[in-house]
């Protein structure tokens, strides 16, 4: 018979056999790999960061917030037409994304019978619209929005209607694993002591999944600040020196301000260029921050 101490000898032996050593090897290899892949990602972006940081610095002063573009004094030129238009242009697309996505995720989540083909379908191409390109919602908005048949022209609403279109889906998604982390408890109880289904929606499950449902939507809100393309198709001018007054205005954009400066030959809108590039990524790091902070605020535990 084999006591304890033989087989504690035993053990040893069996963990060098050669597929053993072989599978170490592999995994060993494969961490490596990993941790290479993640230091060249962090260099690269280190090196972006900083080459911003050190070229556009200097020229990150008040001109920058408080004037216009002008290709006759770059050294004293600004983005604020852009800055107005990406406030004027993400402001009205939180307006009709946010209501719309949570109104849709409710009744995906909430009422929708899984069962019927035609929820299954709703289901299928939000998740699959969450992938799609970002030109294509602007082509789709060209076709039908810009032009005929409601024929708004290149405007401040069109803009927001694709950037709406585009962020649609990341909000429905991220409404609805929300309300799926709420336990199912809450539900059945409110349900129990007689409360409607629309009662135990509103009274309970939305208030405990607000802390998911703002940070999915502040980040589906950032990445329709820094979207370029689709406005671009519907008519973000790159080059104006007024303010947009209104959401049938002609209008710019942070993003298509920067490609236009881009453009420019002459070095005095080098510096410029990445003052804006600077400030652009200031606005996302707070509004990522404003969703850390939210999530942290209000977040619960079961």
């Amino acid at each position: 018979m084999m006591t304890a101490t033989d087989t504690a000898r035993t053990t040893p032996a069996r963990a060098l056999t050669p597929d053993r050593r072989r599978r170490d090897v592999a995994s060993t290899v494969f961490v490596c790999v990993l941790w290479a892949c993640l230091l060249v990602a962090a260099l690269f972006l280190f090196y972006v960061l900083i080459t911003i940081v050190v070229s556009g610095v200097s020229r990150l002063d008040a001109n920058l917030i408080t004037q216009a573009p002008s290709t006759i004094r770059p050294a004293t030129a600004g983005v604020q037409p852009a800055i107005v238009g990406t406030l004027l242009v993400v402001g009205v697309t939180a307006l009709i994304a946010l209501p719309l996505g949570i109104a849709a995720a409710i009744y995906l989540e909430e009422y929708a019978d899984p069962r019927r083909w035609f929820n299954r379908a709703i289901e299928l191409n939000v998740q699959n619209l969450a992938a799609v390109p970002s030109i294509i919602f602007g082509i789709l908005v060209l076709a039908f929005v810009v032009r005929a048949p409601l024929n708004f022209g290149a405007v401040a609403l069109s803009g927001s209607i694709a950037l709406a279109l585009l962020i649609l889906p990341v909000v429905i998604i991220a409404t609805r694993e929300s309300l799926r982390a709420v336990p199912r408890e809450i539900r059945d109880g409110s349900l129990a002591v007689g409360a409607t289904r629309w009662q135990t929606v509103w009274r309970q499950l939305l208030p405990a999944a607000v802390p998911g449902i703002a940070t999915g939507s502040i980040l589906a809100l950032s990445r329709a600040v820094g979207e370029a393309a689709p406005l671009i198709l519907v008519g973000a001018t790159t080059f104006i020196t007024f303010t947009p007054d209104g959401l049938f205005s002609r209008y710019t954009v942070m993003p298509v301000q920067i490609f236009n400066f881009a453009l420019q030959s002459r070095e005095a809108f080098i510096p410029l260029t990445y003052a804006a590039i600077l400030l652009l990524i200031v606005i996302l790091l707070a509004l990522n921050g404003t969703a850390i902070v939210l999530r942290n605020r209000f977040a619960r535990r079961w």
